[in-house]
């Protein structure tokens, strides 16, 4: 069995670098691509995301946990990987020419929309979904950890000005497929070979669907704003307004969402061994974990946006500072919707009610943007981010209220919560007396994080002072 703190530690890794890499390029790129450049590679995107999303069809969440039901058997691993990967050829296939016949009916003549297509062709060689489902997560670390770093190198080598927008689609999407080229290399000592015969591509699509299903409302209120913000606006500017706000929050919230990935896998055996009451406490220890870190996070960006947008993105890009305080709710609330509906009902079977969810979200999301987006644009799209993925928590909390006490959910944050008040309250006396700057903003960072440890020392919250005694141990060793 693998350690589930090892494995979150390798996912935590990744995640970092995925802070960093935006942390590094994103000054550089908004200066030199211009808000106008990111938005229009923010709308494009939001196009293509839809065709990528057939080309996966919820297969990597079902493939995830059926690799997981049988990390115990190595030839039922290779059955379910060659049945994937059949579909996954299908469903490419099917993507591809989709996208093609949408471009020619729509008269694209910008090559942006043809470069975004290798977004598409990735699918089929990312099987991240294999060695996640046998919790090898050091593997994806060490592949992504490459890509990340030869991404940046590009970025800073080959785009120089706001001309170079399509390459740098060309090298943002065609990482994507190089990623995939890498993890396949591990694949030749786990796979064997299986007639035939025994592939059956097709028999477990009713699952497939289901899982899709979710995916695709998910997908409508995640990118469906920003394609209605770039059909309303006269410009790309407010996509690159809100793109941008949304970088930063998205960024922010990977470091709790990441969790989500390792304890799949394994709540998903546990649950195929019959032991409820151990997924029950897995659940709960989860709720405390993002609880303890979406809480000031959320608390964090908000009293900091004006201080380091300034000085990060450079002039031009004013109103992020208030699109990032609006939608920091978020890495609260996807926090909490993650653990729901990724880490318990994706593995328990119950992904009807995850469907439910993410519809109703999605339904909510797409009637509140047409009131908010013509009055307010991207801060219309942000109020409604932040109030759909508020009721898809809630609806999720509300279906699964048979299996878990939402009382004794919301007892695991009243430490953080209180520590994160008093955070909130030094950092904003402390932010009054500093202008927007690196030195400034790290200040408040630093100041910030150092008083929220202090609350929680006060409190002696047992999850810190068992972190702690972890690593008293390691280094005792």
């Amino acid at each position: 069995m693998k350690s589930i703190s090892r494995n979150y530690l390798y996912n935590l890794s990744y995640q970092i670098l995925t802070l960093l890499t935006p942390l590094i390029t994103a000054p550089y790129i908004s200066r030199t691509l211009g808000v106008n450049g990111i938005g229009e590679y923010s709308f494009s995107y939001s196009i293509v995301a839809y065709f990528v999303l057939l080309a996966g069809f919820g297969i990597p969440s079902y493939a995830q946990r059926e690799i997981a039901y049988n990390q115990d058997d190595p030839y039922g691993q290779s059955r379910i990987f060659w049945e994937v990967i059949s579909l996954q050829i299908i469903f490419v296939t099917l993507s591809l020419i989709g996208y093609y016949t949408l471009g020619k009916v729509w008269g694209v003549d910008s090559q942006i929309y043809w470069v975004q297509a290798l977004n598409i062709v990735a699918i089929f060689f990312d099987v991240s979904w294999f060695f996640q489902g046998l919790e090898e997560f050091g593997k994806i670390v060490f592949r992504n950890f490459l890509v990340r770093i030869a991404n940046i190198a590009l970025l800073f080598l080959l785009v120089k000005t706001p001309n170079d927008l399509i390459l740098y689609t060309f090298i943002m999407a065609g990482m994507n497929v190089v990623s995939g080229l890498l993890i396949c290399l591990f694949l030749k000592n786990y796979i064997r070979r299986v007639p035939i015969s025994e592939i059956h591509p097709f028999h477990n699509i009713s699952t497939v669907l289901q899982l899709f299903l979710p995916q695709i409302a998910i997908q409508v209120y995640v990118i469906l704003d920003k394609t209605m913000l770039g059909f309303w606006a006269d410009t790309y500017t407010e996509n690159g307004y809100y793109e941008q706000a949304d970088k930063i929050v998205k960024m922010c919230l990977s470091v709790t969402t990441s969790l989500g990935t390792v304890m799949l896998p394994r709540i998903a055996f546990t649950f195929a061994q019959g032991s409820i009451e151990k997924v029950r406490e897995y659940m709960m220890k989860s709720y405390r974990f993002i609880f303890s870190l979406s809480i000031p996070m959320c608390f964090g960006l908000i009293v900091t946006a004006s201080n380091f947008v300034p000085w990060f993105f450079g002039p031009g890009y004013e109103p992020v500072a208030k699109l990032i305080a609006i939608e920091s709710t978020v890495i609260i609330t996807i926090g909490l919707s993650n653990v729901t509906g990724i880490q318990f009902m994706v593995p328990t079977k119950r992904q009807n009610e995850l469907t439910f969810s993410v519809v109703a979200g999605a339904i909510f999301n797409f009637v509140i943007n047409l009131f908010l987006i013509p009055a307010f644009m991207s801060t219309g799209v942000a109020i409604a981010t932040a109030l759909t993925e508020l009721v898809v928590t809630t609806v999720q909390f509300w279906l699964v209220r048979d299996f878990f006490s939402i009382k004794e959910i919301f007892k695991q944050c009243r430490t953080y919560l209180a520590g994160s008040i008093v955070m909130i309250l030094g950092v904003s006396f402390l932010a009054k007396t500093l202008s927007p700057s690196i030195l400034h903003t790290l200040i408040l960072i630093i100041a910030g994080g150092l008083m929220y440890i202090a609350c929680l020392l006060l409190m002696k919250d047992d999850m810190l002072c068992l972190a702690i005694g972890k690593v008293k141990r390691k280094f005792s060793h």
